[in-house]
This record gives structure tokens, sequence and C-alpha cells, in this order.
């Protein structure tokens, strides 16, 4: 089993295309195919199956990255004994969307001060990666999850509604209030089924992907937004922050790392990173 055919699997599996792996690895796609074939005979299994846009990891080849990971580190680490410069760590972050921009840096900015050279990758949650950081409830049952982050949910008016002039606000005060619907939001999934459950209408009057439209849009009057407690948030004078009586929503949010990463020397350092991290907030 040559190194070089791991590193087309690496590659293959972190990018989920032949012709994509074939670009970051300057060779042509047919050498990737049969390098891919060649391994596949050799462990006699299937590791990938074709899709219209690209190719997907079978559960042998999600068992062999780890272990292929593992070994192209060690090559580096090997080559880097005998040159000057200093081995790079990769780790690719799987990153939620709408987690906090000003927080996730100085998160990622403590991670590579901590890990010696660290080098980062950062893509969608739902790619290939080493760990992800999400909600606790978005991960799955082989992962271990280590809380960073306690977000709480209040309601954001625009402070010159009526109801912005209120100390809490109760469900009826939400029949028919103009929203600014966030999808996908876990907090606001849960308000929208207490409304329902309640025979209240909710009435989105905009809607928008990222929470970082959300407080601009609730600032210029367009709606109410159901945002977390983030310092940028809370220190906004242009919003008002009101409590739902009856409503408490709370949501851990950290980083989850699947059990078969757990082998490597790499993440249990990024565990106890995070850890120490958040003994820091």
């Amino acid at each position: 089993m040559e190194l070089r055919t791991l590193r087309y699997f690496l590659k293959v599996y972190e990018v989920g295309s032949v012709s994509g792996a074939a670009k970051h690895c300057f060779v042509s796609q047919p050498s990737i195919t049969s390098a891919i074939k060649n391994l596949e005979s050799v462990l006699n299994t299937t590791l990938f199956v074709r899709h219209a846009r690209g190719v997907a990891p079978t559960p042998a080849a999600q068992q062999l990255y780890p272990e292929a990971k593992r070994m192209i580190d060690s090559e580096k680490n090997i080559l880097q004994t005998f040159r000057d410069q200093p081995v790079t760590v990769p780790l690719r972050l799987g990153i939620m969307r709408s987690l906090g921009a000003k927080r996730m840096s100085l998160l990622l900015q403590h991670l590579s001060q901590d890990i010696e050279h660290l080098e980062l990758t950062l893509v969608d949650a739902d790619e290939p990666c080493d760990a992800r950081i999400l909600v606790g409830s978005s991960r799955v049952s082989d992962d271990q999850f280590v809380p960073i982050w306690e977000d709480t949910y209040q309601l954001a008016l625009p402070h010159h509604w009526a109801e912005a002039q209120k100390g809490s606000l109760n469900f009826e005060d939400l029949d028919g209030m103009p929203f600014i619907h966030r999808e996908p939001c876990i907090a606001l999934d849960s308000l929208k089924d207490s409304l329902l459950q309640r025979g209240i209408q909710f009435n989105a009057r905009a809607n928008i992907r990222t929470i970082d439209y959300a407080w601009p849009l609730v600032q210029a009057g367009v709606g109410a937004a159901l945002l977390p407690n983030w310092a940028e948030i809370t220190g906004s004078e242009c919003i008002a922050l009101r409590l739902i009586e009856g409503f408490d929503c709370s949501l851990s949010v950290g980083m989850a790392v699947n059990i078969s990463q757990r082998s490597i020397p790499l993440m249990n350092q990024v565990i106890a990173s995070c850890r120490r991290f958040a003994d820091t907030i």
C-alpha cells in the first residue's frame, strides 16, 4: 500500500469528488480513480459510492480515514525531522452556521495559540472533518461533546414598539407580531411549536438564513427576532431584549468529536484546549 494512494484517498474523502481531488493533487482524474480502485482491491472493500454530485464515503472509508490520516501525518513528521521548517498540524474543523463570528474568532485564536503549528481548515459542519462546533442537540450518538457556550434566547424588539415597553411578554403578545424568520434555528422552531400548541399565529415578515442579518433588521423595525445572549447583541442600544413568560430556551454549543477520532493524539489536545477555553468564559 503506497502512501501516495492514501493521500489520494484522503483528498477524495475530504472534497467528496474524484475530479476535485485530482485538481488538489495536480494529477489526472484517471490517476485518482485507478489509485482508489487499487486500494479497494487491496482492502477487499468498497470505499466510495458515486452520486450525481460526486462520491460519498462508505462505512469502510469512514473507518479507514483516521488511520490513513495518521499514517500521512507520521510521514510528514518523519520528513520534517530532517528539515528546518516546523511540521504543521492540520485540523479540519466543521462549523455550524450562525454561532457568532466574534466568539468563534476568539476560540480559533485560542486553539492556534494553544496547539503548536496548528493549521486550521474551516468547512461546513456537514462536510468531512476532524471535529465540529455545533449545538449539542445536533451531535450524533457516537460523538464526544465538549460544552463551550450556553446560549439563552430572548425576544429582540425595536425600541419604539409598544411591546418593548413591557418588562416581559406572554405568548398572546406574539399573536400576529411580525417576525424575522431564520432557518435553520432550533430555538425558533421550539418557539413556533409553542405558539402552534396555543393556536397563536406566527407572522413571518422576513426570511433569512444567518443570524448576522437578524438584529440589524430588528433595529430597522422590520420585525422581532429570537436571539441568543451574545455580547454583541445584549450590548446593542438599538434593540430591546425581553423574556417570554413560559418559554425557556437554552442551547449548549460546543465541540463534537467522533469516537473514531479519539485515538488521534491531536484530537485529545483539541478537546483539552476547548475545555481550557470554556473555563475562561
